[in-house]
C-alpha cells in the first residue's frame, strides 16, 4: 500500500496523516487488487462552516476512482471520501463480476 499525501494551503500533521493511513488501510485489506492513494488535504477561506477538503484518488486496474468531501472537520472529510470511495469499488467489483 502505497499513500501519498500533499498539504495546500494547510499545515502538515502526522496525526492526520496517520489517521487517514489507518482508515485506507482497512480499504486495502478488503479490496486487494488496490494499488496506491493519492490524498489531498486543502484549506478553503471563503466558506466559514465547511472549508475542509479531503481529495483522494485511488489507483487500481482500470480507471482511477475519486472522491471528494468538504467538511467542517479533516477528519469527518476523510470518512466522507473513504465512505464514497467505497461505494464506487463495489460498483467496480460488480462490474467485473459480470465479465
Amino acid at each position: 500500500m502505497t499513500v501519498k499525501f500533499q498539504y495546500v494551503n494547510v499545515d502538515v500533521s502526522e496525526t492526520l496523516s496517520s489517521f487517514t493511513e489507518e482508515k485506507l488501510s482497512k480499504l486495502f485489506n478488503r479490496y486487494e487488487f488496490l494499488i496506491s492513494a493519492e490524498v489531498y488535504f486543502k484549506q478553503e477561506g471563503q466558506d466559514h462552516e465547511k472549508g475542509k477538503i479531503c481529495n483522494i484518488e485511488l489507483s487500481l486496474p482500470g480507471p482511477r476512482i475519486f472522491a471528494t468531501s468538504n467538511e467542517h472537520n479533516y477528519e469527518v472529510a476523510v470518512r466522507e471520501t473513504i465512505a464514497d470511495l467505497e461505494r464506487q469499488i463495489k460498483k467496480r467489483k460488480e462490474v467485473y463480476k459480470t465479465h
